[in-house]
């Protein structure tokens, strides 16, 4: 029987690496046509470039897990789903946590197939995200695998997102008080306590919590209120959140921030390869370098904010 879940083996490697993780959401549209038209197809071009990265910050040790965000794949039909599967894998091997950020959320039979599919078989992952507002019997299919016998795993419950309109949902108020987030977060934290006594060690629950690094207003808030609860913080970099906010973010039991386009996209507003982008013969390998060059400045971006508290 396992003695760490997923969650807690990752706040470790946070503290051993840093707080960064790699956002690969890996659009064709994010390369080069001279460097897809070199590797054959937007497929295989799209699952090179994301392993040259996962090598790249692994050997750095600039990021403690990578994010990979399923919608890019499953646009991209049966070859994308297999390029999906190749880069959790790539991931693991590296010796980085995988998040898969697929969003799930159902009822009874069709959550536990949801769950099984993303746990278990070809697509199997460390962490997913999931959405509570179906109602919270819906977490319990992907929740259920955080016991020890089903592999510690873990889930990322959306709380407080990054999204202009979360607003719309997130902040509405209940008529007996408080925000609906608020009342994501207090399941959140009575779930993690329903694992205390399978991981009576560990340093945070087994459940985390999407909080943005885009409501500065809210920041200090949940930190507080969910001093054990680890965040996945998403935001930062293109989304246009600040590295100060993610640094509040990550106090108490810490969290992950997430970039992905800011690292992806990076050979874009490259300096360095401006005269190969401007002549269209850019290579896999310099934008890659360029990819690692982007993770190495997110981190200590990061790890500044944070020492400046």
């Amino acid at each position: 029987m396992i003695t760490k879940h997923k969650m807690q083996e990752l706040q470790e490697l946070v503290a051993e690496r840093g707080p960064l993780c790699v956002g690969l959401d890996t659009d064709p549209s994010y390369l080069p046509a001279s460097v897809i038209k070199s590797v054959g197809s937007a497929e295989e071009a799209v699952l090179t470039y994301n392993k040259e990265i996962i090598r790249r910050i692994a050997a750095d040790k600039t990021a403690c897990c990578c994010k990979v965000q399923i919608a890019y794949y499953e646009a991209m039909g049966l070859k994308g789903m297999s390029v999906y599967a190749q880069t959790l894998q790539a991931v693991k091997e590296a010796g980085l946590i995988a998040i898969s950020d697929i969003k799930r959320s159902d009822i009874a039979a069709s959550a536990s197939a949801y769950a099984r599919g993303h746990f278990t078989g070809d697509f199997e992952t460390d962490l997913i995200t999931i959405n509570p507002y179906m109602g919270f019997d819906t977490l319990k299919p992907f929740t259920d695998y955080a016991a020890p016998e089903k592999g510690g795993k873990g889930a990322f419950v959306l709380l407080c997102t990054s999204n202009p309109g979360m607003t719309d949902i997130e902040h509405q108020e209940l008529k007996n008080g408080g925000l609906l987030l608020e009342r994501v977060g207090a399941e959140i934290a009575r779930i993690n306590g329903e694992f205390k006594a399978q991981y009576a060690d560990q340093t945070c629950g087994a459940i985390g919590a999407v909080v943005g690094a885009t409501q500065e207003a809210d920041a200090r808030r949940l930190r507080d209120l969910y001093p054990d609860t680890f965040f996945l913080i998403p935001g930062y970099g293109a989304q246009g959140g600040a590295a100060r906010i993610a640094a509040t973010l990550l106090d108490r039991a810490g969290g992950t921030v997430n970039s992905s386009r800011g690292i992806l996209c990076a050979w874009k507003n490259d300096e360095q390869l401006a005269e190969r982008r401007e002549a269209g013969s850019l290579s896999m390998a310099e934008i890659a370098d360029s990819a690692a060059r982007a993770a190495t400045f997110s981190k200590n971006d990061l790890l500044s904010a944070k020492n400046a508290l």
